[in-house]
């Protein structure tokens, strides 16, 4: 059943075009700073801008931190709001569980595809981001004076195999994340029979995650809001390593993945397929 839901993820063209618009708008950026040949003031524009003019290597995390916060998190909506109500309102559902294939299995596979998905989705980026970042920029070893090596957060230099093992904790993160995310939507999916509709609810609890975010008065909730720690991934490239928001980042999203799956698992297997 999974790599009947792989296939179908990889014959959609929709699928392609969000993966070839997330690698596009970090390029995009990278051309407007290359050309502009001067990077953002510290503690302006997004992370690790300020640095990469002069370590290109790092440019994957910078890609990382500008599609994290809405672009990553749309497409996750998107495809998982689609996963259930897409083949009901196409009128596929019910021929599909005719087959003898359990809800629990077809729920299991379209949360596997998710995240195939999104790893493929964020390793593209990262690659597509590194291969751009160095030739625009350098690989910075001239500013470490150490072959292959950039700066970490903390100022240490980090050699190619520890950025490459800090981009693994990065990706991780960020695909462990958008799960906790992709949970939520596919819960939806299981609610109406419009994909639109679906993800449309996913991220009107992305938009009132981020706006509570920013208030003081919701401290009391926000270390349980589902993007409370979303760029904890950041911390893999300080030295040495921030585990503590990492590891809450981990559980939090965890207990989303358990909690709305189960809640979408609930309604799927009692829910009443009429298309």
């Amino acid at each position: 059943m999974i790599a009947v839901e792989l296939r179908k993820l990889a014959l959609r063209p929709r699928v392609w075009v969000s993966v070839v618009l997330l690698c596009a708008l970090p390029a995009l950026v990278a051309v407007f700073l290359a050309t502009a040949d001067f990077a953002p003031p510290p503690g302006q524009g997004g992370a690790f801008l300020s640095a990469v003019m002069s370590n290109g290597a790092l440019y994957p995390a910078a890609a990382l931190a500008l599609v994290l916060p809405v672009f990553l998190p749309i497409s996750v909506a998107v495809l998982a709001g689609d996963a259930i109500a897409g083949e009901a309102a196409g009128g596929t559902l019910r021929y599909l569980l005719a087959r003898p294939v359990g809800r629990t299995r077809l729920l299991a596979a379209k949360m596997c595809a998710l995240a195939v998905f999104t790893l493929i989705a964020v390793i593209l980026v990262v690659l597509t981001s590194y291969l751009l970042g160095t030739a625009l920029f350098g690989s910075g070893a001239e500013a470490v004076g150490q072959p292959g090596a950039v700066t970490s957060l903390s100022g240490s230099a980090l050699s190619t195999g520890d950025l490459a093992t800090r981009l693994l904790g990065a990706i991780g993160y960020v695909v462990a994340s958008m799960l906790g995310f992709g949970a939520i939507a596919l819960f939806f999916s299981t609610v109406t029979d419009s994909g639109l509709g679906a993800a449309l609810g996913a991220l009107a609890v992305l938009i009132t995650s981020s706006v509570l975010e920013t208030l003081d008065a919701a401290a009391v909730v926000k270390p349980y809001l589902p993007t409370h720690y979303w760029l904890a991934w950041i911390d893999f490239f300080r030295d040495p390593l921030f585990w503590r928001d990492i590891t809450s980042g981990l559980w939090l999203q965890a207990g989303y993945l358990v909690v709305f799956f189960g809640a979408a698992w609930a309604n799927f297997a009692t829910k009443d397929i009429s298309s």
